[in-house]
């Protein structure tokens, strides 16, 4: 039988609540993570990379891959000075490959890396998960935010919701919301104001989904040779949630989405990261389909679980709950490893994080990251490490 896969855990640095050493106890061998106190687009430098990778080792632990090497606005919206962005950027790559670190995941979402309208929503067990609640978003783009082409975009059904909702809020319920809305920005508290987010979405007046496609073709033709001739894999993650929000486009959402950022610039170092959870928000993705589809161009596996509600409305579930049929991406998964065994590929063991856990037990006493507490990741790995294990013993009995 081939190699497992490697049982990472995402880790926001020596801030994070859930240290190393806790993270060690999990079972996981291998760290996510990125350098958050560099702003977006600046150069990682040999050092820094190195300062952080040893912090790692010294844990007993190894950085697997890099979430996220994130990119800056102006590449997103074809500004002047893209082209100096870009060769930070390959600068960057070029100097975590010198410190061995060969796996970059990244995404391409405008101004919000992910969105959520509560994030302390509890379930009947009372676990605290996080939720994005269609009629909330709404409220907020229409009567707060006050997006001015806004209302073309709902019926009136949606607005009647949304205004019901937002009167129903509490003052301390709004500002809730609206920091909620306006988070979303990996490994920081930082909570954009309305103007500030007004400022930065006005980028974007002129920019449609065939634009934003665009300019991420460019930056793949732009990195993707680069990262070839340095053996880093890059890895896109789709959009979370998987759908325009605010009047700002989304272009990696679904599988011709995926499709499309492979072929546009054909290279074993343009990969996927394969998110269940992002992918899972939408009703007509496929999610084993895609995987055996496009499963060679995989190389990072966030694993989580949503139930999707009405209206576009979902919340984190249990990693074996919700709506996606866990069983069936994790046996495609492994029949993906399989091929790779048998073609002599050498990355078998595939990158793999328990995504979004729920608060559960002892969390509470801690502020942790949204979605990154420690043992209700611990319990999504154990039971996706069981999983992998069943599959695998069944296929060879």
């Amino acid at each position: 039988m081939f190699d497992n896969l490697e049982q990472t855990f995402r880790w926001y640095g020596p801030p994070d609540p859930v240290t190393l050493p806790a993270i060690r106890q999990t079972g996981a061998t291998g760290i996510v993570t990125a350098l958050h106190h560099i702003p977006v687009g600046e150069v990682w430098s040999l050092e820094e990379i190195e300062k952080r990778k040893n912090i790692i080792l010294d844990a007993g632990l190894t950085w697997s891959v890099v979430e996220s090497v994130n990119i800056h606005e102006s590449i997103k919206t074809a500004g002047p000075d893209r082209d100096q962005y870009a060769q930070n950027y390959i600068t960057t790559l070029t100097n975590l490959a010198q410190a061995g670190i060969k796996t970059v995941c990244y995404n391409f979402m405008p101004v919000l890396d992910w969105t959520r309208t509560d994030i302390d929503y509890r379930l009947p067990n009372g676990a605290s998960a996080l939720r994005f609640y269609a009629p909330a978003l709404i409220a907020f783009d229409l009567y707060i935010f006050e997006r001015e082409a806004a209302r073309k975009e709902y019926t009136l059904q949606q607005q009647q919701d949304a205004k019901l909702f937002l009167e129903g809020l509490s003052g301390d319920e709004k500002t809730t919301l609206i920091n909620n809305v306006m988070a979303g920005l990996p490994g920081t508290r930082d909570v954009l104001t309305i103007d500030e987010f007004k400022q930065k979405i006005k980028a974007y007046d002129h920019i449609d989904a065939t634009a934003l496609k665009q300019n991420l073709a460019w930056f793949l033709q732009a990195i993707i040779p680069e990262a070839e001739k340095l053996g880093v894999k890059m890895c896109i993650h789709p959009d979370d949630p998987p759908f325009p929000l605010l009047g700002l486009p989304r272009v990696v959402s679904t599988e011709k989405d995926l499709t499309d950022v492979i072929n546009a610039c054909p290279s074993p170092s343009n990969g996927l990261t394969f998110c269940t959870g992002s992918l899972g928000a939408r009703r007509d993705n496929d999610l084993p389909g895609i995987v055996s589809r496009l499963g060679k161009h995989i190389h990072f596996l966030h694993l989580r679980n949503v139930q999707r509600e009405s209206n576009g409305s979902f919340h984190e579930a249990d990693h074996l709950g919700g709506s996606t049929d866990m069983y069936a991406v994790m046996k495609n998964i492994i029949l993906e490893q399989k091929k790779r065994q048998e073609s002599g590929r050498n990355d078998i063991a595939i990158p793999m994080r328990p995504d979004h856990g729920h608060k559960l037990l002892d969390d509470f006493k801690y502020d942790t990251f949204p979605g990154y507490s420690a043992i209700g990741r611990l319990k999504g790995l154990a039971e996706l490490r069981g999983l992998e294990l069943g599959i695998k013993r069944s296929l060879v009995s």
